[in-house]
């Protein structure tokens, strides 16, 4: 048997179950014992990547014991635009006095 984490995390709540599978499972037969928790009810288990301690895994790798299989969200928004908005709503105004 193999000890295995399911983890998933949205900005208001996270859930991380363990589970015990047998030997030579695979990152598709946490997520199904996932599928069965109803804590994982809303969570979209079939299209969002997946990865093993924030490396992105296929589904057929097989699992290793103490192995943390982690689901991702897709992105709202990208990143770098996110991180340009944020930086061109605090110019400094004219006439504001320098922060230093």
């Amino acid at each position: 048997m193999v000890s295995v984490e399911v983890a998933y995390a949205e900005p208001h709540r996270s859930i991380v179950k363990a589970y015990r599978l047998p030997l030579g499972s695979q990152v598709a037969d946490a997520l199904n014992q996932a599928a069965a928790d109803p804590d994982f009810s809303g969570v979209d288990l079939i299209e969002s990547p997946v990865g093993i301690f924030g490396r992105v895994a296929r589904r057929d790798q097989e699992l290793k014991n103490g192995d943390r299989v982690e689901i991702y969200r897709t992105l709202q928004r990208d990143p770098k635009l996110a991180r340009r908005a944020r930086a061109a709503s605090n110019t400094r105004r004219p006439g504001a006095p320098r922060i230093r």
